[in-house]
Order: C-alpha cells, then structure tokens, then sequence
C-alpha cells in the first residue's frame, strides 16, 4: 500500500497551535478608521443591473456593489431580488461604519429602485431624503427618418 507516517504529539499540537493561529488571522474582520454618522445612497436602478455606492456628505465614495458582482447573470441582474440583496450588502457595511443616517439619490427606472432602498433600511439606517435624479432628455438628437421598404 503507501507509506505510513508516525507522527509524535508535540509534532500534532504544534500543528494546531499554528493553523489556529493563521484561522483568527482570516476571520478577523476590518475595523474602520474613522466613523461616520450620516452618508448618501446613490441607487442606480437599469432594466439590465443596480448599482449601489455609498458616500459620505461630501461626496467621498466608501464602497458600493451591484447585482453583477454578486454573481447575478444575464436578465437575473434586474430582478427586485437582486436589488435587495445589494441593498443588504451596502446596509451591512454602513452599519459596521456607525451610520445613523443617509439621503438616498435614485438613478433610473429599473424595478430594483425600491427594494435596493428597503433593504438598506432595514439595518437601522433612518432615511432622511429620498431624491429621483432620473435623466430626463428634453428634446434630445434628431429622429431617424423614417424605413422606406
């Protein structure tokens, strides 16, 4: 058959005590420098995707995440379903800063705007404003003529 390998009991414990340290190593998880109380939320809801940023007052991005980094693919990325999960994401990690606060600017007409704002609140995030910063053309380029067949 193979090899066979007898090992000692200080060979094992010292094993241990090594890949017990290098465990707390991995799970410890990242303290924030500073804390911040209020923020803003920019929601970016397409028919295709919904991104979400997360920024302090003065516009500084922290982090953000879409449904397409979640692992979302094809026409699952704009389902209200993946734009509460990035909600959460971002709820999560707000609340890990310390924020009490945040105004919440919305972006576009995709059926994620609301869920991705739920979510968020849901982690004990007082929402202060929403605003619906849709782009909106008022007149826009020229019309293709029309298809002579």
């Amino acid at each position: 058959m193979g090899k066979t390998k007898i090992t000692t009991e200080k060979e094992e414990v010292s094993k241990e005590k090594i890949e017990g340290a290098e465990e707390t190593k991995k799970t410890s998880t990242k303290i924030p420098k500073k804390k911040i109380t209020s923020g803003i939320v920019y929601v970016d809801a397409t028919f295709n995707n919904t991104k979400v940023l997360f920024a302090d007052k003065s516009g500084n991005t922290l982090f953000w995440s879409s449904s397409g980094s979640l692992g979302f693919k094809g026409a699952k990325k704009g389902t209200p379903f993946a734009a509460s999960k990035v909600g959460e994401i971002i709820g999560s990690k707000a609340s890990a800063l310390g924020v009490k606060d945040a105004d919440v600017v919305v972006r576009g007409v995709g059926s994620g705007r609301e869920p991705a704002i739920r979510s968020f609140m849901a982690y004990g995030i007082e929402i202060t404003s929403i605003k619906d910063a849709t782009p909106v053309p008022h007149n826009g380029p020229k019309p293709k003529k029309p298809r002579r067949v």
